[in-house]
């Protein structure tokens, strides 16, 4: 299959090809040609198939051509050697928990898949490739661990200081080998912009080879979709419509649940919660994209200006404003209402959600007002051990740091500040 850029469908890669080069030349971001509907049967019996058959499935038609099947089934029993399970906390409602991985946030699986497809593409070639990536708090610490050691491939992260939490920045910052952090006197907008304007700096790209491992990626964005499934493989039972309900940011997530639904995936309502960042859900208002510089929550990885993916979303629904309105619907919600929510959840069910999955929580709530009889999935994107300090001051309670959090802890964070363009040029440039 071939994926073309959003800004000119002439454009056109493999999925090898899109990987590698991360972004179009034209600045676009890549997109399938094609989202071939997988058989209605397959969802009818989705529950008598393993995850990883089901992620085999879904993702073999992007693949195609560029990853053999055997090596494709080899990629995704080491991308999915952890759970997903479907919790429920009360009637009607329930949480797709995606922290169990290595750095337990959602973003291991694209991550992991990412540097899986990578280290395959690279094996036999002598050109190292640098993985250029901005993150707003997970991203970083999945991408780092997800490429740790691969051969041929640096990694390069840029975070912005004082805006992650210090278990997030521990995990991009005290790996060492091929995994060198950037702190960034700024936001994750400037993070973001700096890292676009590098791949199109031919003064940087004549010397090194750059792909990114943000959510524009394919490689990282589309494989979201797989636990979609793996929840409503466990929902179906309930013989109710099923609402997603996604703690949104850069909207790469929301998104690839959408491709989920494209390929055949029943589901009522995907609902975009955001924070106080809320680009989204005034266009969903007015029909008026409009950008605006992000600013700084307690959900951090939302903290976005400017979504990246949103642009993929509409062009699900060629840009169809009503047809988009029929599958999405978007909410955003204060700090106060997130740590309400936060409070809520734990004195009636004792679980304990981090600020994202709260407002992940909010969000359905706040669709189910309109559509009660419907089954509500949100999505707890991070465990909450990673947002510690809102946890305990919000609850008044210590989670115990899991295994995977503690062997971060005690080391020693080592990052190159900066606050220019020019300044990441240098580093790269000479790295």
């Amino acid at each position: 299959m071939n994926f073309y850029s959003l800004n000119d469908h002439t454009i056109q890669a493999s999925f090898r090809q899109a990987v590698v080069a991360g972004i179009a030349p034209d600045k676009g971001l890549y997109f399938p040609e094609k989202i071939e509907p997988l058989p209605k049967e397959f969802f009818d019996n989705i529950t008598s198939f393993s995850n990883h058959e089901i992620a085999f499935r879904a993702i073999q038609q992007f693949v195609a051509g560029e990853i053999p099947d055997d090596v494709l089934q080899k990629i995704i029993e080491n991308v999915l050697d952890f759970d997903f399970p479907v919790m429920e906390i009360e009637e009607n409602v329930a949480t797709l928990e995606l922290f169990h991985g290595p750095t337990m946030a959602f973003k291991d699986v694209g991550a992991r898949f990412m540097a899986n497809c990578l280290g395959y593409f690279s094996k036999g070639n002598d050109t190292k490739v640098t993985v250029l990536v901005a993150t707003s708090g997970d991203t970083g610490g999945a991408v780092a661990n997800g490429f740790l050691g691969v051969d041929s491939v640096n990694v390069v992260i840029l975070y912005p200081s004082g805006k992650v939490s210090d278990i997030q920045e521990k995990q991009l910052t005290t790996l060492g080998q091929n995994i060198e952090a950037i702190e960034v006197n700024g936001t994750f907008d400037d993070c973001q912009r700096m890292v676009k304007t590098a791949f199109l700096d031919t003064e940087i790209t004549n010397q090194k080879k750059l792909t990114s491992a943000n959510s524009i990626n394919i490689a990282r964005w589309l494989p979201q979709l797989f636990y979609f499934l793996f929840a409503y493989k466990q929902a179906k039972s309930k013989g109710k419509e099923i609402v997603f309900s996604v703690p949104s940011g850069n909207f790469g997530n929301i998104c690839a649940g959408m491709v989920a639904q494209k390929l055949g995936m029943p589901v009522k309502q995907f609902v975009a919660s955001t924070n106080v960042n809320d680009v989204v859900p005034k266009f969903m208002e007015n029909g008026i994209y409009e950008p605006v510089p992000s600013k700084a929550t307690i959900s951090n990885a939302m903290d976005v200006g400017d979504p990246s993916n949103f642009i993929r979303i509409r062009h699900l629904y060629q840009d169809n404003f009503e047809a988009l309105k029929e599958n999405l619907s978007s909410y955003s919600f204060t700090d106060e209402a997130t740590k309400e929510a936060m409070k809520k959840v734990y004195s009636e069910s004792g679980y304990v959600t981090d600020p994202h999955g709260a407002v992940g929580y909010l969000g359905l709530k706040e669709y189910q007002k309109s559509n009660q009889d419907t089954y509500g999935i949100f999505l707890e994107t991070a465990h909450p051990v990673k947002f510690l300090d809102i946890v305990e001051e919000t609850l008044g309670i210590s989670p115990e740091i899991p295994p995977q959090i503690q062997k971060v802890m005690g080391k020693e964070k080592k990052s190159i500040k900066i606050s220019t363009y020019e300044e990441l040029k240098t580093y790269l440039l000479e790295g």
